[in-house]
């Protein structure tokens, strides 16, 4: 059976490779796993405090007559394959809002259990699994 090639990685690829190696100062692979710790749980805070927005209606620092509004955060951990990530988890003042991100936990945390799939276990203190 003959060997599949590798492709090329793209231009744009290497760019933000070497982007993220300035950022980071990356020398190890622990910096690299430190690194993607870090976007991960940035990305997920963007993509949470985009889903208020979404859940409000307006944008942060907008005046809107809409009665529920913002009401501050709400600190946990993430628990993923490259240790505890701290995020903070916005609040909307009627209590409704539920990110789809992290949604909270109904009867657990949230483990990854392979690449792409999700199962709800037991719940212990404020910590969600990811």
């Amino acid at each position: 059976m003959a060997r599949r090639r590798r492709e090329r990685m793209s231009e744009g690829k290497k760019n933000i490779i070497a982007g993220l190696i300035q950022e980071y100062n990356i020398k190890t692979a622990e910096d690299i796993q430190e690194a993607l710790k870090d976007l991960l749980g940035g990305t997920i805070q963007e993509m949470m405090e985009a889903e208020l927005d979404e859940h409000l209606g307006y944008d942060e620092y907008e005046r809107s007559d809409n009665p529920d509004y913002r009401n501050g955060v709400k600190h946990k951990k993430l628990r993923s394959s490259y240790g505890e990530i701290p995020i903070d988890v916005p609040q909307d003042r009627d209590g409704d809002f539920e990110p789809q991100i992290v949604p909270k936990a109904k009867e657990g945390h949230i483990r990854n259990r392979t690449k792409n799939h999700c199962y709800v276990g037991k719940r212990y203190d404020n910590k969600t699994n990811f």
